[in-house]
C-alpha cells in the first residue's frame, strides 16, 4: 500500500504487501521485497535492493552516494537482505567501484544513527547499537555484535560471533568469537554469553578459549602464537577459523590481554 504524499519513481520494482507511507520517496532503480515497511521521510536512493520483510524507520536514508573523493558516479548498489530493521536516521551509502556495492544481510539490525559506508558488508545476524559509525570497505562477519557509538576504522574486518564494547576505537581487526574493549582495542575474553546463546557446545567453547589463550594471554609474537596452534591443536572449522583469520589480517589483529 501506497499512501498519499510519497513519491515512487514510476520504474522502481515495489512487490506486493508492501507499506509505503507518506513523506517516502523512492528514487529510480529500487527494488522492495514483500512484507517490507517504509515509513515517514525515508529516503531511498537509485541502485538500492531491499529484501523481503524489513522495517525502515523514519528519517533513514539508504543508498546515497558514498562520502568518497574517489567516488565518479558510477552505477553501483546498496543491498539490504531479509528481515532487516533500520532505525531512525541510519545512513547506508552505495558502494563504490573497489567492491561495486555496500551490503546488509539478513536478519540484520541497524540501530538509531548507525552509518554504513560505501562498500561496508554486514552479515547476517548482526547488531549495531545506537550511533555506531563504520568506515569504507569494513566487513563484519555474522552474529557480530557492535556497542553503541563504537567507531570503525576503514578496511577493519571483524570476525563472527565477535562482541565489541560500546565507545570503542576499532583500529585493527578483531578476530571471530572474542570480546573487545578499552583503548587500545584489547582482547577481553571469548564471548562465552554469546556462544552458548547458540548452542555452541561447551567443548568447544573450551576450545576456542584455549586457542586464544595461547594467542593473547602468554605473550607470544602471533607468528609463534600461530605456529603453536597449528602443532597442538587438531584441525576444526573453528581452529581453522580463526587460523585464517589472523593470517589473512592486513591491518593485523588487536592486542593481547592487559591486565587491570
Amino acid at each position: 500500500m501506497i499512501q498519499p504524499f510519497s513519491y515512487v519513481h514510476p520504474s522502481a520494482k515495489i512487490a506486493e504487501n508492501v507499506t509505503i507511507d507518506p513523506f517516502v520517496t523512492i528514487h529510480a532503480d529500487v527494488e522492495i521485497g514483500s512484507g517490507t515497511h517504509i515509513m515517514s521521510g525515508v529516503t531511498i536512493f537509485k541502485g538500492t535492493r531491499i529484501g523481503e520483510n524489513c522495517k525502515i524507520f523514519p528519517g533513514a536514508s539508504v543508498g546515497a552516494i558514498p562520502q568518497d573523493l574517489k567516488f565518479d558516479g558510477e552505477e553501483t548498489l546498496t543491498i539490504i537482505g531479509n528481515n532487516v530493521t533500520i532505525r531512525e536516521y541510519v545512513t547506508i551509502n552505495k558502494g563504490t567501484n573497489a567492491l561495486g556495492f555496500t551490503k546488509v544481510g539478513n536478519h540484520v539490525l541497524l540501530m538509531a544513527y548507525v552509518h554504513l559506508a560505501h562498500d561496508v558488508v554486514i552479515e547476517d545476524h548482526c547488531i549495531l547499537a545506537n550511533s555506531v559509525q563504520v568506515a569504507g570497505h569494513v566487513k563484519v562477519e555474522e552474529y557480530s555484535i557492535l556497542g553503541g557509538a563504537a567507531l570503525v576504522h576503514q578496511f577493519v574486518n571483524i570476525g563472527k560471533h565477535a562482541m565489541i564494547s560500546g565507545g570503542s576505537l576499532v583500529r585493527k581487526d578483531v578476530p571471530p568469537y572474542t570480546k573487545a574493549a578499552r583503548e587500545p582495542l584489547s582482547y577481553e575474553g571469548i564471548n562465552s554469553i554469546g556462544l552458548r546463546r547458540r548452542k555452541f557446545a561447551p567443548e568447544k567453547i573450551a576450545e576456542i578459549q584455549d586457542i586464544y589463550r595461547i594467542l593473547f594471554v602468554k605473550n607470544l609474537n602471533n607468528a609463534k602464537a600461530v605456529k603453536i596452534i597449528e602443532t597442538e591443536f587438531k584441525p576444526t572449522k573453528e581452529r581453522d577459523e580463526i587460523l585464517q583469520f589472523i593470517k589473512t589480517s592486513d591491518r593485523g589483529i588487536m592486542k593481547g590481554y592487559i591486565s587491570k
